[in-house]
């Protein structure tokens, strides 16, 4: 499948998670009711109207492409994708961030061709910040109101590797047994899908995440940061592939530019 104005679709989808975005403030100021999925892990109004937004878009947009979101996986709608392009949407990643009233929760949208995530965005309201990419080079981040700027991951340094990590899967230990061969220096502690972000700006060099992890979670992440010039691999050095099985990750480690 080809699209003919990939820029244009790209702007569009940045809308999308703007408005996605809009709707989420507004529930993270005021009454924030929390309920318990069937994994016990916790859902609010705000995941399911930033959702309802996300998919009415694309639906539009892209009418032939099928879409895996989060909370209809949740509710028990499957979508059988097979190795086509699809659309993985996470309307609000790091809800126990959300919930906790920590900033760092995110809107994700990403697109799979081959297997791989292409083009993806990742919005970070609370921070009034969001990041886009759709190919090699392609990388942005915009702050506010101001003119998007071009980022690129830095090239991992021999000694004081910067390594990002969530605040439930943060033990430098683990984090050291997978990294065997890099020197670590600082542990930049962060919720949500900006840790792929904050390794695409050049801010930390590596992720590490030995926790489960679903392909939503990670695939606009992953989208910026390979286009920012880094790269998401399996433990057995293998790229990151997506379509598989529930859409469950293996863990993986995310890195920098490695040179």
């Amino acid at each position: 499948m080809t699209f003919p104005n990939r820029s244009k679709l790209l702007s569009e989808i940045v809308v999308l998670a703007d408005l996605a975005g809009a709707e989420i403030m507004k529930i993270y100021r005021g009454d924030m009711q929390v309920r318990q999925k069937a994994d016990s892990s916790p859902v609010t109004a705000a995941d399911e109207a930033a959702e309802e937004i996300i998919l009415a878009g694309l639906r539009k947009l892209t009418p032939d492409i099928p879409i895996v979101a989060e909370e209809e996986t949740a509710a028990g709608k499957i979508v059988e994708v097979g190795d086509q392009p699809y659309w993985l949407v996470d309307p609000l990643d790091g809800t126990k961030e959300f919930i906790a009233h920590r900033d760092e929760f995110t809107v994700n949208i990403a697109l799979i061709e081959n297997l791989s995530p292409t083009m993806g965005v990742v919005l970070a309201p609370a921070l009034d910040t969001s990041y886009a990419a759709d190919g090699p080079g392609t990388a942005i981040r915009r702050i506010g109101n101001q003119p998007p700027q071009s980022i690129a991951a830095r090239r991992i340094p021999d000694q004081n590797v910067i390594v990002t990590a969530s605040r439930s899967h943060g033990n430098k230990d683990k984090m050291q047994a997978l990294l065997t061969g890099y020197a670590l220096g600082d542990v930049v502690v962060s919720g949500s899908s900006i840790k792929f972000c904050i390794v695409a700006c050049g801010e930390a060099d590596i992720y590490p995440r030995y926790g489960p992890t679903c392909e939503w979670d990670i695939a606009a992440g992953h989208a910026v940061l390979n286009a920012a010039g880094g790269s998401v691999c399996t433990l057995d050095g293998n790229d990151m592939r997506y379509g598989k099985p529930k859409f469950l990750n293996p863990e993986f480690i995310a890195y920098g530019n490695k040179g």
